[in-house]
């Protein structure tokens, strides 16, 4: 039976340490191919969200909630990188399992490897992230729209399902609800989507949020 890990102390034994990094995750939306990755490479952390791996195969970790996800595409064999789920899936694939608080549509620091519900896998990705350590986080494709299509790739296939308005609406309130937690945890979370919908986080250029400058908000 797959199993969330053994636990060393706190922490599942899965769990990487990035205490102080950067990270970078990169959701779905349109906007995240409109970014140049690989200035990360060396400076940042990468989480890609489900298919956005493609974007960044080089990623340090891959998330998809859907059990069904990773059973279209065979557990990803070709990516090398931490894989994570929210449900439990085929043990040969050796995906990780964060196990996922329903009942909290907010980000949780205890106990590691329990995260917030929030509905989506960019919220799961941002709690982890943040268990794992990083204290700046710079979102991608967090866009959080329909107008220009929920995914960059298009919808998804294979009986995937495929999300609305409605869903989109809610992951945007959401997210930004977590504002005045991430700020009293110390963490600082930089939006580098300028067509995101989000407002509770700066707009800022991907390249300058990676290298660890200061930041100024030129994309609002």
């Amino acid at each position: 039976m797959h199993t969330a890990g053994k636990v060393k102390g706190e922490k599942p034994d899965w769990f990487p340490d990035w205490s102080g990094e950067t990270a970078v995750i990169v959701a779905s939306g349109p906007s995240a191919t409109h970014v140049d990755l690989a200035q990360a490479k060396g400076k940042a952390k990468l989480i890609t969200i489900n298919d956005s791996w493609r974007l960044a195969p080089w990623a340090d970790a891959l998330y998809a909630h859907d059990e069904a996800w990773w059973d279209v595409w065979s557990g990803v064999p070709s990516f090398n990188g931490l894989k994570i789920s929210g449900q439990r899936t085929n043990p040969k694939w050796d995906v990780k399992l964060a196990r996922i608080n329903k009942y909290r549509d907010e980000i949780l620091v205890e106990p590691d490897g329990t995260i917030g519900w929030g509905s989506h896998g960019g919220f799961h990705a941002l709690n982890l992230a943040i268990q794992f350590g990083a204290r700046r986080i710079v979102l991608v494709g967090y866009d959080c729209r329909i107008d220009q299509g929920i995914n960059w790739h298009g919808g998804h296939q294979h009986g995937l399902p495929n999300k609305g308005i409605v869903c989109v609406t809610i992951w945007r309130k959401v997210l930004d609800m977590q504002a005045l937690l991430l700020k009293k945890l110390g963490v600082e979370v930089l939006n580098a989507s300028p067509v995101s919908t989000l407002t509770a986080y700066q707009k800022v250029e991907f390249a300058a949020a990676v290298q660890g400058a200061e930041v100024r908000n030129v994309l609002a």
